[in-house]
């Protein structure tokens, strides 16, 4: 008895002593489609926020896995991987990019109790809402009255404003705020037609916006559907200036839109000019890991990682994430603190840039 006794307790003892269970992190993103460059951003920087933490031994002896779903082009398919992240026990899921892909998760997401905190989603509806979103970007609002108030203030009064209708939850909110702010001002807002990313061509669209005359032309849409509008204006009517939503901000843009988004104008919310030594660390380490150079959604997703990594640190047994989170913040970002109002919402800062020789540059 006392033998069988002592097997017992060995091998609870070594139960115990073996490898701890992974946490589980959950990464979503649309990796398919036109917003894919945002989404293997994010995850590529998701993945390498991980291991610098793992690496500097900030995350203890638990290991750490991420594991990563495409939210894909259509709900059932958001749906389903949402679904089997939360089937495979993440606490947490980074992502996703789009405003509209977060309609389609969250009901699953928060019914299992899993917190959510997307990197880039900025429509002004999911702003000052306690749920289980936490969110890194600024809102539409923010963005828009940047925009109205610069644009303005450079001359350009009258507008004609292309829209995406593929994601309206961003598109409609973007438009309506930057309208407001905008018209406030004294600008003219002269037509906003939606368009479908998926057409076969632009030039309908298009020759809508020129045909007001405008003082210049404004899209909001993403990269691919900003260097073909961009494309179709420059063969129309070269020189009128052209602005994108910071949706479109990224390295897919210039290479897709070539000579024809020379001089287009943009507001982004990191500084791709920053010098210092952390930001060029994690430019250096990104390019060496993964070929090519970050984009905005990489350094809003590396500083999601941040404030997840420290705070599932630093908290106290049983305390839940979301109260670590807004707890244990501000958090040390790549190029400025990221804190969290009691609702989860942050701030950026805006910095306005311009195309320039195949580069994005500070005005």
């Amino acid at each position: 008895m006392r033998r069988r006794l002592l097997v017992v307790i060995a091998a609870l003892w070594l139960a115990a002593c073996g490898p701890a269970e992974p946490l589980r992190i959950g990464f979503i993103a649309e990796l398919t489609g036109r917003s894919a460059d945002l989404g293997e951003g994010g995850r590529n920087a998701m993945l390498l926020v991980v291991d610098e933490f793992r690496g500097r031994g900030q995350l203890g002896q638990r290991p750490v896995e991420v594991i990563v779903r495409d939210i894909g082009v259509d709900a059932e398919t958001a749906r389903r991987s949402a679904e089997e992240l939360v089937a495979a026990g993440v606490e947490v899921i980074v992502g996703p990019m789009n405003s509209g892909s977060i309609d389609l998760i969250q009901p699953v997401v928060e019914a299992a109790g899993v917190l959510l905190i997307s990197p880039t989603a900025s429509a002004v509806k999911f702003h000052g809402k306690d749920d289980n979103l936490f969110r890194i970007n600024a809102t539409t609002r923010d963005n828009g009255r940047h925009y109205a108030e610069h644009y303005y203030a450079r001359g350009i009064r009258r507008i004609a404003v292309a829209v995406n209708q593929n994601n309206r939850a961003f598109s409609e909110s973007w438009l309506q705020e930057f309208r407001r702010a905008y018209e406030a001002v004294g600008g003219t807002v002269l037509i906003a037609p939606f368009f479908d990313s998926n057409a076969p061509s632009y030039e309908p669209v298009v020759h809508q916006l020129l045909a007001e005359r405008p003082d210049g032309v404004l899209f909001i849409g993403n990269a691919v559907d900003s260097a073909r509008l961009a494309q179709q204006v420059h063969k129309l009517r070269p020189g009128t200036p052209m602005i994108v939503a910071e949706w479109a901000g990224t390295s897919q843009l210039i290479e897709l839109g070539g000579k024809a988004v020379e001089g287009l104008m943009l507001v982004q919310n990191y500084n791709q000019e920053d010098d210092s030594p952390r930001f060029r660390a994690f430019q250096d380490a990104y390019r060496k890991r993964f070929g090519k150079a970050p984009v905005y959604s990489s350094v809003l997703t590396y500083d999601a990682g941040i404030a997840v990594l420290t705070a599932l640190a630093r908290r106290d047994a049983g305390m839940r994430l979301k109260d670590a989170l807004l707890r244990f913040g501000p958090y040390e970002g790549l190029q400025q603190k990221v804190g969290f109002d009691a609702n989860g919402d942050a701030q950026r800062v805006a910095h306005f840039m311009m195309v320039k020789d195949g580069h994005f540059v500070r005005e």
